[in-house]
């Protein structure tokens, strides 16, 4: 079964979601809060003062601890696949750095989704309360 290449576009991960610069990942390690989940831990702050960004921007952290680059790599897609399909469209301003534990390896992947879309709950409602 082929696709198109709109239909392959409309199902990717935006490049406007990513988060990609040093800073924007740092600022959200050192100002943001935490969320702990079983196979990952998500900082998040929400970004107030950039009224041309909007939206969820999210980053995802794999250190060589976690295994080697295969590993790595599947991973990373794991997650951005999992907040994908929980709900970029949610409406939120902020930044997140996802980062995953040895864990996500073995995790089924309805497992991994049903988490992230439950950290972006817990997420919005404490992005709400401030």
């Amino acid at each position: 079964m082929t696709h198109s290449a709109s239909d392959r576009t409309r199902r990717r991960f935006p490049k406007a979601r990513h988060l990609l610069r040093h800073s924007d990942f740092e600022r959200v390690y050192k100002q943001g809060r935490r969320h702990f989940a079983r196979h990952f831990t998500v900082f998040y702050l929400r970004r107030e003062a950039e009224p041309a960004v909007s939206g969820l921007r999210i980053g995802f952290t794999v250190g060589k601890v976690l295994g080697n680059a295969v590993e790595r790599n599947r991973m990373r897609r794991v997650l951005r696949e999992a907040a994908r399909l929980s709900g970029l469209e949610r409406g939120l301003d902020v930044d997140m750095v996802v980062n995953p534990k040895k864990s996500l390896l073995e995790a089924d992947f309805s497992a991994v989704r049903s988490e992230m879309g439950s950290a972006l709950d817990a997420i919005e409602k404490s992005i709400r309360k401030l």
